[in-house]
């Protein structure tokens, strides 16, 4: 389904609603016209924080109201998308927002992944059709819901002859295995969530330093990796568990982090918590790729951690002798390629076809992804 695409990404490092217009032809490459991200308003901010945290109590109107906020950021990130690539409503076939998730179960026992951000009410405010809710259907069919992001890899990566692993590095890190072959057979993409991207490294720094992130690793670049501290996090049994599988801030949260830290007999400066956990995010995407990845495979990273110079030195170092660049080598902005990928899970929906990989997210089978809300009708 040729035409423009907005996606809308907001990640679990609550940074910004990143906004990002594509024009989709067939057999060509998707091509960004304009984007924008648009920083997350202090206050609701700190609303999405307290959602996420385990064992908090939400009244249920809070919730509501949040669940409006935030469909008036994404609405106001897409907007200003149009305006900058001059485009009106009626040019734009569906918006895909992904929804700011609160909470991810795969694992309850009665599997659900919710995300906040109502897809009426941007609708309604940008006078387009939108798309969201991508996860559930997946779950109701066995799968984890996540991560949905291979698909798109795989669409927009995948090699007949080079095998390649897609990383992305959002507050939480996923990976893309992209087996030699799999261009032609998606039976053969593998993926998962290694664990923390950037998301405990951001929270860290704020609550130290107040800032919303350590710019290029500047901060943990002048600490030092305290081993302890390091060995107790790598223990962590979901590191040792095996694909299909995927995490949040539900599981590693500022409270986690606690957790060890409590268990040292010396506590660390906090500056070397911030170094080390650095490098815990690129060890343990390290042993993501060493479980999963085919051998000699071409490494391409994407996300904001691909900013991180310390964090991309360490994967350099840690996953050698591989190539590891960027997806920008490859004709896509690391910091667009997730609103880029719900851009396409929209134009799948719209057009009936599926938007997940069953070997990706242990479904049992493929399915159509997502809710769509139709804008008002004209008077």
């Amino acid at each position: 389904m040729d035409g423009y695409f907005i996606g809308l990404m907001s990640g679990t490092s609550l940074d910004a609603a990143d906004a990002a217009l594509i024009e989709f032809k067939t057999a060509a490459a998707p091509r960004i016209l304009a984007t924008h991200g648009l920083p997350a308003p202090a206050a609701l901010r700190r609303e999405l924080l307290a959602c996420t945290q385990p064992h908090a109590t939400i009244a249920l109107h809070r919730l509501g109201t949040v669940n409006q906020l935030l469909a008036d950021w994404f609405a106001d990130a897409a907007v200003a998308t149009m305006h900058a690539a001059g485009v009106a409503a009626d040019d734009i076939r569906a918006i895909g927002s992904h929804g700011q998730t609160v909470w991810h179960a795969p694992a309850a026992q009665h599997p659900f992944s919710l995300q906040l951000g109502a897809g009426s009410r941007i609708a309604a405010r940008t006078g387009c059709t939108v798309v969201t809710d991508f996860r559930n259907s997946d779950m109701a069919i066995g799968g984890q819901g996540a991560p949905l992001a291979p698909a798109f890899h795989h669409h927009l990566f995948a090699s007949a002859r080079q095998s390649r692993i897609v990383i992305n590095i959002g507050g939480f890190a996923n990976l893309t295995i992209l087996p030699a072959g799999a261009q032609a057979n998606p039976a053969l993409v593998s993926g998962l969530d290694t664990g923390p991207g950037n998301a405990l490294m951001d929270d860290w720094i704020d609550r130290h330093l107040g800032q919303r992130m350590d710019t290029n690793g500047e901060w943990a670049a002048s600490g030092h990796v305290h081993e302890p501290l390091l060995t107790g996090m790598l223990d962590d049994p979901y590191l040792r568990r095996p694909a299909p599988k995927s995490t949040g801030r539900e599981y590693f949260h500022a409270g986690w982090l606690q957790q060890h830290l409590a268990a040292l007999t010396e506590p660390p400066t906090a500056t070397d918590v911030q170094a080390t956990l650095c490098e815990f995010t690129a060890r343990s995407i390290a042993l993501g790729v060493d479980a999963c990845g085919p051998g000699r495979e071409d490494i391409l990273i994407c996300g904001g951690g691909a900013h991180n110079a310390l964090l991309m030195a360490r994967l350099r170092a840690l996953l050698a002798p591989r190539t590891v660049t960027t997806t920008a080598a490859y004709g896509m902005d690391v910091d667009w390629v997730e609103a880029a990928a719900f851009a396409w899970l929209a134009q799948r929906r719209l057009a009936g076809l599926p938007g997940n990989i069953p070997s990706v997210t242990g479904a049992r089978g493929a399915a159509v992804l997502g809710a769509v809300y139709l804008p008002p009708v004209p008077p």
